[in-house]
């Protein structure tokens, strides 16, 4: 089961305002394992940053005067997703930029049916409580100590493991042989117990003959007891 979790960067909030994406991070799961495989490109917008924005994810429109248009990446997007499913936070957010820069390059459109939303998840898991990625981080012992700014590959990496954290996988996958130890150590030395004699058991002398009458039966028997 091979799944993208995507995270983008954005001049806004609002696509159909005008606001685009600035930077797209993608981290390949398979089977809810991390492979090392990931996309990330920076996009010249096309039009400003406003500061409210970049005091969020830090990236200025000096920074991406020589990136390229999200048009030229967007071929290569889209290879490295394929026709998996994307697992995003705020799915709507991510598809619907993603879709408008689409739409805008002339490329096909990414069916809404395919995006795995965590914050959806998360909510239903854990009804009231916050939601956001560094709280999920926290819940589940992600260490997002590097995440001074927000940026799409390092919340793509981040947010991959809240997803296998969130679907059970990381306390299973991770950390049950280290929790079996702990567990061990809380509870003291395991007494020792006394061994057992081994058990043969064989056919019986009345089994033995019954087989010897039945082997006799037959014409040319490779085999006897």
């Amino acid at each position: 089961m091979r799944e993208i979790v995507l995270d983008t960067e954005t001049t806004g909030l609002d696509p159909a305002a005008g606001h685009r994406i600035i930077e797209i991070g993608c981290v390949e799961l398979q089977n809810r394992f991390p492979t090392g495989a990931a996309f990330q490109r920076y996009v010249r917008p096309e039009r400003e940053i406003p500061e409210d924005a970049a005091r969020i994810h830090g990236i200025t429109a000096e920074m991406l005067a020589d990136k390229p248009l999200f048009a030229d990446i967007a071929d290569d997007l889209l290879e490295f997703l394929g026709d998996s499913a994307i697992v995003a936070h705020n799915a709507s957010f991510d598809i619907g930029f993603v879709n408008a820069e689409l739409e805008r390059a002339g490329r096909a459109l990414i069916d809404a049916a395919r995006a795995v939303d965590t914050v959806a998840i998360a909510r239903r898991k854990f009804p009231g409580a916050p939601a956001g990625l560094d709280a999920l981080c926290k819940r589940f012992g992600v260490d997002n100590s590097m995440r001074e700014r927000h940026g799409a590959l390092l919340d793509a990496e981040l947010l991959s493991e809240v997803y296998v954290a969130l679907a059970g996988g990381r306390q299973a996958s991770l950390s049950l042989a280290r929790n079996a130890a702990a567990a061990a150590g809380a509870a003291g030395p395991v007494a020792a117990r006394p061994g057992r004699a081994l058990r043969i058991c064989g056919p019986t002398a009345a089994e033995l003959a019954a087989h010897a009458a039945f082997i006799d039966k037959l014409e040319n028997p490779v085999w006897r007891w």
